[in-house]
């Protein structure tokens, strides 16, 4: 490919269609149904916030229950994790692949709790996986992000294109809520470093124990997002070109996954700091696209609270997880579920008989009785003495 169409075809793949916010209209209906249901106003307090934003995202109150919610794990490996950021070897991640598959993981099983399907597939896993989950593979893991680019220009348009059309694929497959999931050894790394580099932070203010990683490997780990986000840096205000030099393949596709979700109208539930990564350049490739995502849960990764302040997204459980492939989003999914149901099948005060205070054909209470003016006493005679007689 001649470098002008190569400098284009990169362009373009971070080009979205304008972002159209969540229908406003919808939502102050969906709270006004609030109003009328069968509780006191505001009594069921967040449920009820999700609620609206869920109505407001299906242009439709009272919402519907959803229908198809899938899960998609993006799955890849780091060359960075050669450099011992990870308490476990790479080839865990195709392994893991595996486990999936088979149903094993804990992502299948909070799916299933949470009436979901998952979807697996295989960006740049470091060796061989099934057929059915690598049609859009990029590479077999991504590159040395401390001391090279983590793909060339050709495999990040191809991560970014295969993200887009994974959504595509369950949007028109019926899919009515997303949730963006990851698998991938040391892929908390290169996410720590885009984190950095899109605000401004500090290493050691992004580095977390990821898998559990030791004293010794978190200085290694410090070290690695130090010396990456050097070569970041240069490339900050291009978020294209930020995967490329510090992302992932597996990074990049999610964010084209989020971006395109958006530009799809259809609600993603975020996982933890390697979704929250990819969503924050998904927000700089797509402005507006995070009005269509709520954070499942807040990891203990503290890249990620940097994450949720940046693109200004409120947790809904704070349970101190980390594991990643899904797993808070989906524990937070049936809270989401409640949510919508809530507003789309609580009987309102009309539909139930319930007298409300606000009703106009409740008999007025009685007059409250003035409190009664007490005189005060007369004033006690005054009597002279005459003097006495002069007889």
């Amino acid at each position: 490919m001649p470098e002008d169409s190569a400098d284009k075809a990169v362009e373009d793949a971070g080009v979205f269609p304008p972002i159209t916010p969540p229908d406003d209209e919808v939502r102050e209906r969906a709270v006004a149904r609030h109003a009328q249901l069968t509780k006191p106003a505001g009594s069921l307090g967040r449920l009820e916030e999700l609620g609206t934003w869920i109505a407001a995202c299906q242009g439709a109150c009272p919402p519907k229950p959803f229908e198809r919610a899938r899960v998609v794990v993006f799955a890849g490996d780091h060359g960075i994790a050669a450099e011992g950021v990870s308490a476990y070897p790479s080839e865990v991640t195709a392994q893991m692949v595996a486990n999936f598959l088979s149903g094993g993981a804990a992502v299948n099983v909070l799916a299933a709790a949470a009436g979901a399907t998952v979807r697996v597939a295989d960006i740049a896993v470091a060796g061989e996986t099934a057929p059915m989950v690598s049609k859009y593979k990029v590479r077999n893991g991504s590159g040395l992000i401390d001391r090279e680019d983590a793909l060339t220009a050709e495999e990040t348009v191809a991560a970014l294109r295969a993200g887009r059309d994974i959504a595509d694929e369950e949007i028109d497959g019926g899919a009515d809520i997303l949730v963006a999931g990851d698998m991938g050894i040391g892929n908390t790394t290169p996410s720590a470093v885009l984190i950095a580099a899109l605000t401004g932070t500090e290493p050691v203010a992004v580095v977390g124990r990821g898998t559990g990683i030791d004293d010794q490997g978190w200085i290694r780990k410090t070290a690695a997002i130090r010396d990456a986000l050097r070569r970041a840096r240069k490339v900050g205000a291009d978020p294209v070109g930020l995967l490329r030099t510090a992302g992932g393949a597996d990074i990049a596709a999610i964010a084209g996954f989020l971006a395109q979700a958006a530009a799809r109208r259809t609600p993603v539930v975020l996982d933890g700091v390697v979704v929250g990564a990819a969503a924050m350049v998904a927000e700089e490739m797509a402005p507006g696209s995070r009005e269509w995502w709520v954070a499942g849960h807040r990891s203990v990764e503290p890249a990620h609270t940097i994450v949720l302040d940046h693109l200004d997204l409120k947790p809904i459980l704070d349970f101190g997880m980390r594991l990643g492939e899904g797993s808070g989003a989906l524990t937070a999914l049936p809270v989401l579920t409640a949510a919508t149901r809530i507003l789309a099948e609580m009987a309102t005060f009309a539909d139930a008989g319930v007298t409300t205070t606000a009703s106009s054909d409740a008999p007025a209470p009685p007059p409250t009785p003035k409190p009664q003016t007490i005189p005060e006493p007369p004033p006690a005679p005054t009597y002279t003495v005459a003097p006495p007689l002069d007889l």
